[in-house]
């Protein structure tokens, strides 16, 4: 019986849902960690919340600015293994890894040493600055844990498995509300509490991680030392998408900033805005992992037709699921608020916000899938450039907003915070027109087990 024409379409899309969904379910679990805490400390006082906004962006922009451990290596080793080298795609990994140690250890004394200074530059109040410093001292020290399992998850990743780090994701965000609550409430330790309750739950979804990884690279034979030449490659690789992270930490940062200048009420309300927007990121990453994954082996294995064939599916579900996410949030706008905050002025404004959020999802589902598609093509050098362009024309935006902050005020905490997060979603549009751009042409199309 011959195969109908349909049959490679519908093997397609069960390869992405395959890798799709179990990153969806592990990609959703980890900003869990944040709305956990937004939603535990948010009851203990505005100023808490506040604090906690300041020093998650510090803390976050810390550990993402090396995401490429993961999306550089989920890259390098789907490539590595189109090609057919298992164990040259495992040590690659292993080299991936022992950079995240060195940098972790690096970044997380950093951190601990000038947190306080780094959270002065949000220009909060004096009080939301205390509680941001005692969160970000101690929660630096679970960076290297979340370097860790960065660069792991990207080589699980890479393998074309998604299950694993499902697995820990689940683990580590249920451990992470327990010891919050037991942390917080039962020893009273405050915002103290959530910090240490977060880097148990990091350290230990990083050594299960880890621990799955050498398991592999023991049966393929791959070496588990650290080679410093390879280690130094793997580093010089991640340059580019590093350029790329650190510019879009940039624009998050700003708008962070930008919300402080407005107060503690619209900075609180942004806080709880922005994990929710980071919470439907991460849902629609899930393609976006997907992407990095099959758009890598694909190419690796020379096999454009199969790259570009996913992308077009990829980029229809992405623009869909933004749409019906956005849907969710905006039916349950004014009721979302309550379950993080006790503060009426908070509640009023996080529920404007988030209309804006819900309205921008189906351009974010478009972004977010281009992005995966073109790190899975290693194309680090354009994005890279193009998202250094996306911060230049960003910032007379953000900039724009900072100086009418008195006026906006005056208007209302709900109309400051509102236009805040138009402007942030005319980023997201800056952002989706270099990638239109982009995808249309051929020059991310680039075949073989290295690019």
């Amino acid at each position: 019986m011959s195969s109908s024409p349909s049959d490679p379409v519908r093997t397609q899309s069960r390869e992405i849902l395959r890798l799709a969904v179990p990153a969806f379910l592990a990609l959703v679990a980890e900003p869990l960690f944040l709305l956990a805490d937004s939603a535990i400390i948010g009851h203990l006082g505005t100023a808490q919340l506040a604090g906690l906004g300041v020093a998650s962006a510090t803390l976050i922009t810390a550990a993402n600015i090396f995401v490429f451990l993961a999306y550089g290596t989920t890259s390098i080793v789907a490539r590595q293994i189109g090609a057919g080298s298992e164990r040259g795609a495992l040590e690659a990994g292993i080299d991936g890894t022992w950079l995240a140690v060195g940098l972790g250890a690096l970044t997380s004394v950093g951190v601990a040493v000038a947190a306080e200074p780094l959270c002065r530059l949000f220009g909060a109040s004096p009080d939301a600055i205390g509680y941001a410093a005692t969160y970000l001292r101690i929660s630096a020290l679970g960076i290297p844990a979340m370097l860790v399992a960065l660069a792991a998850t990207g080589v699980l990743r890479g393998l074309q498995d998604t299950r694993t780090p499902l697995v820990a994701s689940v683990a580590g965000f249920s451990a992470n509300v327990v010891l919050n609550l037991v942390f917080v409430y039962g020893f009273g330790w405050g915002i103290a509490g959530s910090a240490w309750g977060t880097v148990i739950a990091q350290t230990a979804m990083a050594a299960g991680l880890a621990t799955v990884m050498v398991r592999h690279a023991r049966r393929a034979g791959a070496a588990l030392h650290a080679h410093p030449g390879r280690v130094l490659r793997a580093g010089l690789t991640g340059i580019p998408l590093l350029v790329r992270t650190l510019a879009l930490r940039a624009i998050i940062l700003l708008t962070t900033w930008v919300a402080a200048g407005l107060g503690d009420v619209p900075l609180a309300s942004h806080q709880v805005a922005a994990t929710v927007w980071t919470f439907l990121a991460f849902a629609l990453d899930a393609l976006a992992i997907a992407a990095q994954a099959i758009t890598g082996r694909a190419l690796g294995a020379g096999d454009v037709g199969a790259a570009r064939a996913a992308t077009t599916t990829m980029l229809r579900w992405g623009v869909w699921g933004g749409a019906g996410l956005g849907a969710l949030v905006l039916a349950v706008h004014s009721l979302l608020p309550a379950l993080f905050t006790t503060d009426p002025a908070v509640r009023s404004a996080l529920s404007a916000a988030l209309v804006v959020v819900a309205l921008g999802q189906p351009l974010a589902g478009f972004v977010f899938v281009v992005d995966g598609v073109l790190i899975g093509a290693g194309d680090g050098r354009w994005l890279a450039k193009a998202m250094a362009a996306t911060l230049m024309l960003y910032l007379p935006l953000a900039l724009w907003v900072h100086a009418g902050g008195d006026d906006l005020v005056a208007v209302g905490a709900p109309r400051a915070v509102t236009v805040l997060w138009v402007v942030f979603t005319a980023f997201m549009a800056i952002r989706a027109a270099f990638f239109w751009w982009r995808i249309r042409g051929d020059a991310w199309v680039v075949t073989g087990a290295a690019r």
